[in-house]
């Protein structure tokens, strides 16, 4: 009975060309070394940079294999997980190779529900995070700590260009801690505030912080 570590390459090249990105990059790594190293040669893995994973119900508990596979790979560099079921468990799945890995720049979370415990989780992966520059997290509920977790990991964080935290209950003490971390962040070149409940009191403070460091603001 053959396997995948007993299969010539030329068949597990055939299997391969019958998956969908979905299964390439989530379910083949890491089966075992000898698939590992084929994976690694396979043409469309190889040339894998970005994998849409939007509207297709993924859970805290799918996040992980996605997570998993995320310590391994090389060449992904946008991932979109929008529209999905992921909550708190789940933005830690994804934050945890965040911390390390070194290639992907865009990151799209929206319309989730990983809330403040989630905006943590990334929050903490942003600290040591040195390749991301895209980061959305529209619709996921993080309010005011939330907000205060990503405000707080932008004070280390130097390559985040763009954040979009469009409608996610954010109010004036949210923005409070936005515009504290804008009077010094010299890399945030894009920001949305869209949405949220920072009403005029947060927009004057947003607006008071600016140092020409945000071409874009929008805010509701």
């Amino acid at each position: 009975m053959h396997t995948f570590s007993t299969l010539p390459v030329e068949i597990v090249y055939r299997i391969m060309d019958h998956q969908n990105e979905q299964t390439l990059f989530c379910s083949m790594q890491n089966v075992c070394r000898r698939l590992n190293q084929i994976l690694s040669t396979y043409e469309r893995y190889r040339t894998l940079t970005t994998l849409n994973l939007m509207w297709v119900r993924i859970s805290d508990k799918e996040a992980q294999y996605i997570a998993d596979a995320l310590r391994t790979n090389t060449t992904l560099t946008t991932l979109y997980l929008g529209y999905n079921k992921i909550g708190a468990k789940g933005a830690q799945h994804i934050a945890d190779p965040l911390r390390t890995n070194t290639t992907l720049t865009t990151l799209y979370l929206g319309h989730n529900k990983i809330g403040a415990e989630g905006a943590q989780y990334i929050a903490d992966a942003l600290r040591t995070n040195t390749t991301l520059t895209t980061l959305n997290l529209v619709d996921n509920g993080i309010g005011d700590e939330g907000a205060q977790h990503i405000a707080d990991a932008s004070r280390t964080n130097t390559t985040l260009t763009t954040l979009n935290l469009f409608g996610n209950g954010i109010g004036a003490e949210g923005a409070q801690h936005i515009s504290d971390v804008l009077r010094t962040n010299t890399t945030l070149t894009t920001l949305n505030l869209f949405g949220n409940e920072i009403g005029d009191e947060g927009a004057q403070l947003i607006v008071d912080a600016l140092r020409r460091n945000v071409e874009r603001l929008m805010l509701c």
